[in-house]
């Protein structure tokens, strides 16, 4: 959210938001280390910094109003998510692919109406989307951890019956 209203407003504090936005692909890679090893994390990060790369890409077709271009950082967009959902699948069997897809999916729409709402000056459809974002984010974060607690549940002290 940060970066969408940096960059909609074209203030100076727009990298800084992207670097930090970066930065949490990295924690988020380094998360899974423990879980699927070090190859594992870097593809993860890898994968991750990619979609912000893109998301930057795409704001700024949107606020340039390039639809070309947003079309092309679009479908670039949608790729992304289909090779996280792949990879996120080919991990853990308890994300589904389909799934995973889905609720990226979902992420990705509600990013882009907040940026739209936001570029536009629909205030009451920004607020709207950022609170969208911020139930449906944690709808992924609980997939991902109910996933890793099935694949690994001594870590996570639960008891599986023999």
């Amino acid at each position: 959210r940060e970066y969408i209203v940096a960059a909609v407003a074209g203030t100076p504090d727009a990298s800084a938001a992207a670097e930090r936005l970066l930065r949490n692909q990295e924690d988020i890679g380094a998360a899974i280390v423990g879980f699927y090893g070090q190859a594992a994390g870097d593809r993860l990060t890898a994968l991750l910094k990619d979609h912000i790369m893109i998301a930057v890409d795409l704001v700024g077709a949107a606020k340039s109003g390039d639809q070309a271009a947003f079309a092309t950082h679009d479908a670039r967009w949608t790729a992304n998510i289909g090779e996280i959902a792949t990879f996120l699948a080919r991990a853990n069997p308890n994300w589904p692919e389909k799934d995973v897809l889905d609720l990226l999916a979902l992420h990705l729409k509600l990013t882009k109406d907040e940026a739209i709402a936001r570029i536009t000056a629909d205030w009451a459809a920004d607020i709207k989307a950022f609170d969208d974002i911020f139930t449906e984010i944690m709808v992924v974060a609980d997939a991902l951890h109910d996933g890793l607690a099935a694949q690994f549940p001594e870590r996570f002290g639960v008891t599986v019956a023999a």
